[in-house]
């Protein structure tokens, strides 16, 4: 092994590195679905409300909101800084689909600055509907986009669908906990009767798909997918879900929010054991196949990674600020 202060060209500075950075794409994904994946859930949750709560939803999470979509630009980053072939040929294999992508997110971005720009009621029911719009195809496109990487498939295949619907569903569930975590009354009593829904038909989403998996086998993971680390996910997904339904209806709404993160993880913790050591199992590419030159990525862990401390300090400290349930008598809620 080399000194950490040396970079060499044809040597990493820890022989792992390459998959220490594999984990490090995964752990971002991960944090990206637990974190906005919440945003999506309140979006797809504005459409049943009344103006009144709808503006209780938006205050409950906009001061987090922008901060949370980080974690996709961090994770395009980091797949593109570690393994470059892997970024390009996801995007050019799935273009119309990461066009989609990029429109749905436009959508739900500015339909809720738009909406205060006119009175007129036909305009904002407009703007209303494009923010439900964008927050629901989102995460459904890219559950998409992942099924395709991971499965080897079409986008418009069975088992990308049922991995996008299954993100919908989560996103649903983690949106509702949030909410009833950041409200009292009515509206976080209406959120567990929606996170209850939501959690049942991810659980049972996910049944549903690895059932089609197992039966087609796309790629050949059947095998993976009876291993030990594959079937502990899938036993805790189903551990997480039903205690976070049990949690919610006894009135620990802090710790549902926090089970569904864990749900969150667990579906990330999948896709990695899936794709590990075929990072992209549609063209056999491994981590060491599509992996960058040795000096790259000893530079971009020395540059890289303190960057990527520094942001989680930040989200830590974010947090913190916001932590607080929704004040009604506050303008913006904090």
């Amino acid at each position: 092994m080399i000194s950490p202060l040396v970079l060499s060209t044809d040597q990493y500075l820890v022989p792992s590195l390459p998959t220490i950075w594999f984990g490090v794409v995964l752990f971002t994904l991960a944090l990206y679905v637990a974190l906005d994946g919440f945003d999506f859930g309140i979006g797809m949750l504005y459409a049943t409300r009344d103006e009144h709560d709808r503006e209780t939803l938006l205050a409950a999470f906009g001061p987090v909101w922008d901060a949370n979509e980080v974690w996709l630009v961090a994770f395009g980053t980091t797949l593109l800084a570690a393994f470059p072939p892997i970024y390009s040929r996801l995007l050019s294999e799935h273009y119309l689909l990461a066009i989609a992508i990029v429109m749905a997110l436009l959508f739900r971005g500015v339909s809720p600055e738009l909406r205060e720009q006119r009175e007129d009621e036909r305009w904002q029911r407009a703007c209303d509907r494009l923010f439900v719009f964008g927050s629901t195809t989102t995460p459904l496109l890219l559950g998409m986009l992942v099924g395709s990487w991971i499965f080897g498939t079409a986008s418009l295949s069975l088992p990308s669908l049922l991995t996008g619907v299954g993100l919908v569903a989560l996103s649903l569930t983690s949106g509702a906990a949030f909410v009833a975590a950041k409200t009292q009354g009515s509206l976080a009593a209406d959120m567990v009767r929606y996170g209850t829904a939501s959690t049942l038909a991810y659980l049972g989403g996910v049944v549903v798909l690895l059932a089609v998996v197992f039966w087609t086998d796309p790629v050949g993971v059947r095998e993976l997918l009876l291993t030990l680390p594959a079937v502990a996910v899938v036993l805790g997904s189903v551990v997480f879900g039903v205690g976070g339904i049990v949690l919610a209806r006894r009135g620990r709404h802090r710790l549902w929010f926090a089970s569904t993160f864990g749900l969150s993880v667990l579906l990330v913790g999948l896709v990695a054991r899936l794709l590990y050591p075929t990072i992209y199992p549609a063209s056999g590419l491994t981590i060491d196949a599509a992996v960058v030159s040795p000096l790259a990525l000893n530079l971009v862990t020395v540059l890289g990674l303190p960057v990527l401390v520094l942001v989680l300090w930040y989200f830590k400290f974010l947090y913190g600020v916001f932590a607080g349930p929704i004040d009604e008598t506050v303008e913006g809620g904090y």
